[in-house]
C-alpha cells in the first residue's frame, strides 16, 4: 500500500503532538506534588536546582527514546556479535567485561528508578491525603502501618511476577 506524503506528514505531526502532551502531562504531574522542591529542600541543595531539572529532563528523553527505538536497548548484542565474528584473543576478556558492566548499569538503574517511583507515589499519596482519608472511613484505630505495608508488598509482588513473566515483550 503506497501512502502519500501529506499523509506521513499529518501522522508525523499527530505523533509528536501527542508525545509533547504526554509529556507535558506528566510533568505537570511532578510539578503538582512538589517533587523537586521537596528533594532540594530535604538535601539543602538549593544551588543545585539545574541539576535536578537537567536530571529530570534527560531521564525523560532518553527513557522515550528507549521506548521509541528498541534497537536502542540492543546495543550490547550489536557489540557481541561484532566482537564474536573478529575472534580475537581479548574479545572473551571484553565480552565478561561487558557482561559485568550491564549488571552494574542494571542494578544501579533500577536503583534509581525505584527510588524516583517510590518517592513519585509517596508524593502523590501525601498530596491527596489518601492514607487518612482511607483509615477514617474504614475505622481503621490500629494497623494501617500493616495496612500500608501489605499493600506495598502487593504491588513489589505484583511487579516481579510481571517481569518474571515477560512483561509486555511476549514473544
Amino acid at each position: 500500500m503506497i501512502q502519500s506524503s501529506g499523509f506521513v506528514i499529518l501522522l508525523a505531526v499527530y505523533g509528536v503532538s501527542a508525545g509533547l502532551l504526554v509529556s507535558a502531562g506528566v510533568f505537570t504531574v511532578l510539578i503538582a506534588v512538589g517533587m523537586t522542591p521537596r528533594f532540594v529542600g530535604a538535601t539543602h541543595t538549593a544551588k543545585k536546582i539545574f541539576l535536578y531539572e537537567s536530571c529530570i529532563m534527560s531521564g525523560a528523553i532518553i527513557g522515550t527514546l528507549f521506548s521509541a527505538i528498541p534497537a536502542l536497548g540492543n546495543t550490547g548484542g550489536w557489540l557481541r556479535e561484532r566482537l564474536a565474528v573478529r575472534g580475537a584473543a581479548w574479545s572473551s576478556f571484553l565480552l565478561a567485561a561487558m557482561d559485568a558492566g550491564g549488571e552494574i548499569f542494571l542494578g544501579a538503574a533500577g536503583l534509581f528508578i525505584g527510588m524516583f517511583v517510590g518517592c513519585l507515589a509517596l508524593a502523590i499519596a501525601e498530596m491527596l491525603n489518601s492514607i487518612p482519608i482511607f483509615a477514617r472511613r474504614a475505622s481503621y484505630r490500629h494497623g494501617l502501618g500493616i495496612a500500608v505495608l501489605a499493600v506495598a508488598a502487593g504491588k513489589l509482588l505484583g511487579s516481579l511476577y510481571y517481569f518474571w513473566q515477560g512483561g509486555i515483550y511476549q514473544g
